[in-house]
Formats: structure tokens, C-alpha cells, sequence
């Protein structure tokens, strides 16, 4: 995950001419193993764009019904 950060951090400072932190401070992974739990963590991502205020209801969002969910 820090890798994946990392590169990920590069390329967008590059790409938007910024320099600095991209992600934000005290972000933890989770390995979620064989589907165990998933459905929690699903709907918590699929509710993130509804809590930053990027849609007025979860049914805005294009991936709110993805079938795992």
C-alpha cells in the first residue's frame, strides 16, 4: 500500500504541478480476507461521495449499485 501511495502521490503533484502530501493523515488499510465483512466496507466507500457533500443522495452516485453492494 505505501508503494501504491507513493506513485500514486508523484503522479498527481506531477500531473497537477502541486507538490506536498496527497493522501490524507492517519489512512489505515484493511486486507478484508474471503468476502468476510465485506459488505460494511462496501457501503461505507459507496457512501464516502454522499458524505464529502459530492451528491445530494446516495442514487447521484453512478456506482452506488454495484452488484456486490
Amino acid at each position: 500500500m505505501q508503494a501504491t501511495k507513493s506513485r500514486s502521490t508523484l503522479s498527481i503533484n506531477r500531473a497537477s504541478n502541486n507538490e506536498g502530501a496527497f493522501w490524507q493523515s492517519g489512512y489505515h488499510d484493511r486486507a478484508i480476507r474471503d468476502g468476510e465483512g465485506l459488505l460494511p466496507f462496501a457501503r461505507y466507500i459507496v457512501a464516502n461521495p454522499l458524505r464529502a457533500g459530492l451528491v445530494n443522495k446516495i442514487g447521484d452516485y453512478p456506482l452506488w449499485d454495484a452488484c456486490w453492494l
